[in-house]
């Protein structure tokens, strides 16, 4: 007889992972904006830019949270990374 193993992924701990993912990649994106919004002419379209930023990674997160299974969150996590190489 063969052992068989099973990996058991807790899902709660798995969004988390997730989030900071997330996180890292809206950091990423943040990262260019934060310089420009210190520069007066450059200030009010780098704030737009960052709302932009903001309003995409909102979505993101309802995403991540309503997510019912890992391989729903590998799809969201894959196209944060792909999106962020």
């Amino acid at each position: 007889m063969g052992v068989f193993c099973v990996i058991v992924v807790n899902l709660d701990k798995a969004k988390a992972i997730a989030h900071d993912k997330r996180r890292q990649a809206r950091t990423k994106e943040f990262a260019p904006l934060d310089i420009k919004a210190t520069i007066p002419s450059e200030a009010n379209q780098a704030e737009a830019d960052r709302q932009v930023i903001r309003d995409k990674y909102a979505v993101i997160q309802i995403d991540i949270d309503n997510a019912a299974s890992v391989e729903q969150l590998t799809a969201i996590v894959n196209t944060l990374e792909a999106d962020n190489v």
